[in-house]
């Protein structure tokens, strides 16, 4: 009989050779010898989502949680699993077990931290950071996380301050001039092009790397009007970028083609929607990214019985559980071939189940992932009493402002203009199919209106909702909640018109793009 050593050794092999049933069977081997071992538990999880067994690996991930371990490196895995899965309260429960905070290492309070900043839970995650500043003030890991959260709570000062702490201290850590740039707008007198274009040049970069500094070279040369060379600076982001991601146009047009062939239950009309059983009125905030959903849930966020929460994966993690399918990002082809025996009803409840504690007394709560575009089908089966706001943008206005963002696992098609305006048509050609099968279930909003008109648009809005109109939702000055999103920044500021689109000094730069477009238009 082999050494638990050496059948660790053979699961891993296995495990690295991509052979999953017998990576799983020596994993299960060991959990045999050892019941209840927390690291078996996370190594068995890790492995069956590999192998495409989601709600196996989902189960493993509960029961090390169960395990209650308190090896900091354990830890730190473990809670990494509880958010793909998007078990919060055992997350919590884990961290109410290692308190009090004194007690816990400083990377494992940074790490719990950045696990609560991905689920929009910034007030909590403060606390942590502040102790462990509080414990050693000058570690830049702590400085960047902790200015990273000042920023989308709003605290721009306190932000400010930990960031350039930071970028004094460890100028190689890219995010924190990324952070910088987005904060202020950059002038002349007071920016950091030294300090970037220094960290640019540092031999061996990563390419996502030189994807962050070039991104925050490119918004502080825009700020400056310097548009040739911020130009320059974006093209070598999106490069950089690009290079590192695994995509093909035609997965884009494989998905959409596999939506628009699913088979869909008709829906009731809004009016005649019953509340949930639980009393609570989803309204899903979907459209392209960057197309003007963080500033529709501020403002809804204005409302005294409207409850938002941000972007959430929390459907998709149903969505995964009901076909037991452990896709990669909110969707894929794969797990829309194996929704056809999905039981929708159940993917609802667990739905409204796993949001509960993020709930308070109002009726209404915000959904707002934009891509939810491509889960608008099983939403509304899964939830047929669901309001789906849909934000429209104009075309190139929407694909530029795409094209000038980094963003972290989402997105692979926003990095090159002709993917972009295949995206964007494949993105269009899916919202015409979701309107013709569900008329009435969604409603559009023109980001232009919103911005020109907004009392106007939130009535219509409301009204779609089922609420009164109240005008506290217009004053964005007495928001308070995090916002985690690329508009963290701006959207603090208040709407804001523009005389002249943003992309319109690059129109030259954007001919491809344009291009593009008005070919898919013309199809």
């Amino acid at each position: 009989m082999l050494t638990d050593d050496a059948l660790r050794e053979q699961a891993e092999l296995h495990a690295t050779q991509g052979e999953w049933p017998q990576a799983i069977a020596g994993f299960e081997t060991l959990l045999a010898r050892h019941p209840g071992d927390a690291d078996i538990l996370l190594q068995l999880s890790y492995v069956s989502s590999l192998a495409g067994h989601y709600r196996q690996a989902h189960a493993h991930a509960m029961a090390a949680a169960e395990a209650a371990p308190t090896d900091a490196d354990l830890v730190q895995q473990l809670i990494a699993r509880l958010r793909t899965f998007n078990e919060v309260p055992a997350l919590q429960a884990c961290l109410e077990r290692l308190k009090p905070l004194a007690r816990m290492p400083v990377p494992l309070l940074i790490a719990f931290a950045s696990q609560l900043t991905n689920l929009n839970e910034m007030a909590a995650a403060l606390p942590l950071l502040d102790e462990a500043k509080r414990r050693d003030p000058g570690y830049p890991p702590t400085l960047v996380a902790r200015g990273q959260v000042l920023l989308y709570l709003g605290r721009f000062d306190e932000a400010r301050a930990d960031l350039l702490a930071c970028g004094r201290r460890a100028p190689q850590i890219t995010r924190t001039w990324g952070l910088l740039a987005e904060l202020d707008r950059q002038t002349a007198g007071s920016n950091h092009l030294i300090e970037i274009r220094s960290e640019l040049a540092r031999p061996n970069r990563r390419p996502e790397d030189i994807a962050e500094l070039a991104c925050a070279l490119h918004k502080t040369l825009d700020d400056m009007g310097e548009q040739e060379a911020a130009w320059s600076a974006l093209e070598r982001a999106c490069r950089a970028r690009r290079a590192t991601l695994d995509y093909r146009t035609q997965d884009s047009v494989d998905l959409v083609d596999a939506l628009i062939a699913m088979p869909n239950a008709a829906s009731p009309a809004v009016d005649t929607l019953p509340p949930t059983a639980a009393g609570k009125l989803p309204l899903f905030i979907v459209g392209m990214h960057r197309s003007g959903t963080t500033l529709l849930e501020q403002l809804l966020d204005g409302h005294s019985d409207v409850r938002t929460l941000g972007e959430l994966y929390d459907f998709t993690a149903q969505m995964r559980h009901a076909t037991d399918h452990h896709c990669r990002g909110v969707i894929d082809l794969a797990l829309v071939r194996r929704s056809r025996g999905a039981n929708y009803a159940a993917v609802g409840r667990r739905y409204l189940d796993g949001l509960a504690w993020r709930l308070g007394s109002e009726r209404f709560f915000t959904d707002k992932l934009p891509s939810n575009f491509l889960n608008i089908g099983f939403i509304c089966r899964a939830l047929p009493e669901a309001r789906i706001l849909h934000l429209r943008r104009d075309a190139m206005e929407v694909c530029f402002s795409n094209l000038r963002e980094l963003f972290a696992d989402a997105n692979p098609y926003s990095y090159d203009q002709r993917e972009l305006a295949a995206f964007h048509g494949q993105y269009e050609r899916l919202m015409a199919h979701w309107h013709a099968l569900y008329p009435g279930r969604i409603l559009d909003v023109s980001y232009a209106d919103l911005v020109a008109s907004p009392e106007a648009t939130l009535r219509t809005v409301t009204q779609f909702c089922g609420l009164p109109f109240e005008a506290g939702m217009l004053n964005l000055g007495q928001r308070t909640r995090g916002v985690s999103t690329a508009s963290a920044v701006a959207v603090r500021q208040g709407i804001v018109t523009r005389e002249t689109p943003k992309w319109l000094p690059y129109a030259d730069k954007l001919r491809p793009l344009a291009a593009a477009l008005a070919q898919v238009r013309a199809r």
